[in-house]
């Protein structure tokens, strides 16, 4: 898929998806965003870059952790999920956290200007992710910490078959390298490339546990990578897609929902030099 339309079905699919994300994907993402968090070692004064920053998840917790005296900035490619975010910090106050739109691939910051850099569960839809790590290794002081979350393996991911289902419907892969990032050490050899040193990291199974099957069709369909095709889908194509998706979740039916596997890479990496 060509660059700008990756770009523009990743911002808009994020538009569509801004009123109800939090309430689809908080709970389903808290296991890679907390044990992201926790390798960030985020510190009082810290100043914080939240690439991929949706709704503000991630950024509200580091804003909590550097304190007052510390300053947290969330980017994200769609204008909603920024603007939900923005109105959030500002009906409670937080004084230490803004938000731009802007694309990780060229981030319109100076280098050298944050102690940490997070990035959870975005990098898998850049369209070049080496020339992002490689923009937040710029803003990056020296001796400063990424910490990273991606999703896992595609085969230890229950939900990933709503990828194929979909493509049958539109005439290209809607986001054709997903899981390539979960393939063993794929991202830690990539922050390597992108110029980083020391490296942690960790997979972590969880579970996504959905009410019913609209919750979990909802998740998968209504907000993301498949939104945009989704939403222009007519009666019968939206049919077709959740009766199969549907179908694919079956061996994780319990009562009325699911309770669908899932694994997350989490990576934490130093820039080159010390602090100070």
């Amino acid at each position: 898929m060509d660059t700008r339309v990756q770009l523009r079905v990743q911002r808009y699919g994020w538009d569509l998806a801004a009123h109800r994300y939090e309430t689809l994907w908080q709970a389903q993402l808290s296991r890679a965003q907390t044990d992201m968090l926790a390798l960030a070692d985020l510190r009082a004064g810290a100043a914080v870059l939240d690439v991929a920053c949706g709704t503000g998840l991630v950024t509200f917790s580091a804003a909590h952790a550097v304190g007052a005296q510390g300053q947290v900035l969330g980017i994200d490619l769609s204008g909603l999920m920024v603007e939900a975010a923005a109105a959030h910090a500002s009906k409670n106050g937080l004084q230490n956290t803004r938000f731009s739109r802007m694309d990780a691939q060229s981030l319109a910051l100076p280098d050298a200007g944050f102690d940490v850099v997070l990035c959870a569960l975005g990098l898998m839809y850049i369209p070049d992710p080496e020339q992002a790590l490689r923009e937040m290794r710029r803003v990056l002081r020296p001796g400063g910490r990424l910490a990273l979350a991606v999703w896992g393996e595609r085969s230890r991911c229950g939900w990933s078959s709503v990828f194929p289902i979909v493509d049958a419907e539109v005439a290209s892969d809607v986001c054709p390298l997903f899981f390539q990032l979960g393939q063993p050490d794929n991202l830690a050899s990539l922050c390597i490339r992108a110029g980083f040193d020391t490296l942690t990291q960790r997979r972590v199974a969880a579970s996504l546990v959905y009410t019913d099957e609209d919750d979990a069709c909802d998740a998968a369909l209504v907000g993301g990578p498949v939104a945009l095709a989704w939403s222009r889908f007519g009666d019968d194509a939206r049919a077709r897609v959740r009766g199969r998706y549907l179908e694919s979740l079956a061996p994780w039916r319990y009562a009325q929902g699911y309770r669908v596997p899932a694994e997350f890479v989490i990576v934490s990496a130093v820039a080159p030099g010390k602090l100070g």
